[in-house]
Parts: structure tokens; sequence; C-alpha cells
């Protein structure tokens, strides 16, 4: 099992940048894949990005050229960079971890199906 919390959302005004981190509680190198995974107020979750053990990366088509996922094995951190961001990422962003394709980067919208999610972090953007 691995345990997973979110940090750095926040409130910010359309065009700005924010970068979220998730820290797992152990070692995800050769073990999980890693995503982060988005739900607006009355919408269903969305699949934002994805990423495989060698850093392989996918992204939603919604996000593709603004946003940027990485990992530090190192440090167990798991990273999502924000930029030029629009009112329509309003949402709470989860990171999610699954041990079933650690050797493969899957489709961005398999993440909200991940084995273990942490608890969310909210970020919220204005026109």
């Amino acid at each position: 099992q691995v345990q997973l919390v979110e940090s750095g959302g926040g409130s910010v005004q359309s065009g700005g940048s924010l970068r979220l981190s998730c820290a797992a509680s152990r070692s995800t190198y050769r073990t999980y894949c890693m995503g982060w995974f988005r739900q607006a107020p009355g919408k269903e979750r969305e699949g934002v990005a994805s990423i495989d053990t060698e850093s392989t990366t996918r992204y939603a088509e919604s996000v593709k050229g603004r946003f940027t996922i990485s990992q530090d094995h190192a440090k167990r951190m798991l990273y999502l960079q924000m930029n030029s961001l629009k009112p329509e990422d309003t949402a709470m962003y989860y990171c999610a971890a699954d041990s079933l394709c650690s050797y493969y980067v899957p489709a961005p919208e398999t993440v909200p199906r991940f084995e273990y999610q942490g608890q969310g972090t909210l970020v919220t953007v204005s026109s």
C-alpha cells in the first residue's frame, strides 16, 4: 500500500500558475505508475495526466501544453506544474497511484480508477 498527500492548491487568477505536489509514503519506483485527476463541482472525475516509472508521460487534451507532470523518485514526490490556468481548471485535484502499470503509462482517463488516491487539494481560478 501507499499513502498519498497532496499540497500546493490555492486561488489564482486566470493565466496564472500553480505547482501541485504529492508526497508518497513509500518509493514508487518500479512499483507504481502515478497520475493526477480532478473533479469540479457537479462534474465527473477527469483524468489529467499520467506518468510511468521511467517518467514517460501522457496528458488529457484539455491540459496538453499547459500542464506538466513530473516525479522525483529519491524524494518520493509527484508534481503537477500548471501554467496558463483557466477558470475551467477550477477543481479538487487528486494524486493517484496504481501497481498494475509501473512499466507503461496508462491513458489519463484511467487515472480516476487507480488503486490509491490522496485526499485532494483545491485549485480555484478566477477570471
